[in-house]
């Protein structure tokens, strides 16, 4: 059976230790120094964990480990991902201290309490020794029904990674490069593109090589998605960090509230023809984790055991 787009059920690491990470401050120009605000995390985290669950989505949380420190568990989709084949990916990671947050016990979990299957688990982390790097589904976006995966190259997101990738996943690969307004690389793939079922969030403006955009968007309409092209001031509002999933309703996309914010109304109105909008409110997070709410979201694609 081929893999669905959109997951029906997320795995969110609710944080322990939620704060700057000095570790991928000089990579990531999303993220912003301040008040550590532990307390403040774990109420945005709640909150979107209970918007999910009142859309219909099946969400399992695990539970952070106060030590060692890991800033940035809030984020799972860096280090692990999981597909309808019964396959689990884990990925090599820039920080060292990102590195503490891959566990067995939490994929072990996500089995037992959702009634998964796996079959394989194909594990990229060797490639940290040689100081290259891919990281999840956030230096990855998938085409996961046409089997196609784009990336734009930054420290995160090294090519030889994203080949062994490919052959191992059996993706396609759209590589292209994507700076920030400063005219630095941007750090994940899925800070400025999503791609939906029908829809694709994309910041052409974010592509400096002509070619490659050209790349980008012709690969997304031989596929039939709906482009919404985004300004670089809407991607730093993180309005391409969305998600669509899949509730018994019918398909969900969430955002945060300053994503949303950022949209003009026919925007939003176009993503609304393809998916209800869930929006969360996560301003600390995005802004002292650099992160959006894509991020705090491993969707599971595993078949049921």
């Amino acid at each position: 059976m081929p893999e669905q787009q959109s997951a029906a059920a997320v795995l969110m690491v609710r944080p322990a230790c939620f704060g700057f990470n000095a570790q991928t401050a000089a990579s990531n120009s999303f993220q912003h120094a301040g008040g550590e605000g532990q307390a403040t995390a774990l109420a945005e985290f709640e909150g979107v964990a209970h918007a999910l669950r009142e859309a219909g989505i099946l969400v399992l949380i695990a539970a952070d480990t106060p030590s060692p420190v890991k800033p940035d568990a809030v984020f799972p989709n860096n280090w692990v991902s999981f597909h309808g084949d019964g396959t689990v990916a884990l990925y090599p990671m820039l920080a060292a201290n990102r590195r503490l947050e891959r566990r067995e016990e939490i994929i072990r979990q996500v089995v037992r309490e959702g009634g998964f299957r796996v079959s394989r688990t194909v594990d990229f982390t060797h490639h940290e020794s040689q100081g290259k790097y891919l990281e999840g589904t956030g230096s990855l976006v998938l085409d996961r029904v046409r089997r196609v995966a784009f990336a734009c190259s930054s420290t995160r997101t090294d090519l030889d990674v994203l080949g062994d990738f490919a052959q191992q996943l059996d993706y396609d690969l759209v590589t292209f490069d994507a700076l920030d307004a400063e005219g630095r690389p941007i750090y994940h793939t899925n800070v400025l593109m999503a791609v939906g079922s029908a829809f694709a969030i994309v910041c052409g403006e974010s592509m400096p090589n002509a070619s490659h955009r050209a790349a980008v968007f012709a690969k997304l309409r031989e596929s039939g998605h709906d482009i919404l092209d985004i300004s670089r001031s809407q991607m730093h509002q993180f309005a391409g960090n969305a998600l669509e999933l899949t509730a018994p309703s019918g398909r969900v996309l969430v955002m945060s509230s300053t994503a949303l914010g950022s949209l003009s109304v026919p925007q939003r109105a176009q993503l609304e023809a393809h998916a209800r909008i869930v929006e969360v409110a996560i301003p600390h997070i995005e802004t002292i984790g650099g992160g959006g709410v894509r991020c705090m979201l491993a969707e599971i694609h595993l078949p049921k055991s």
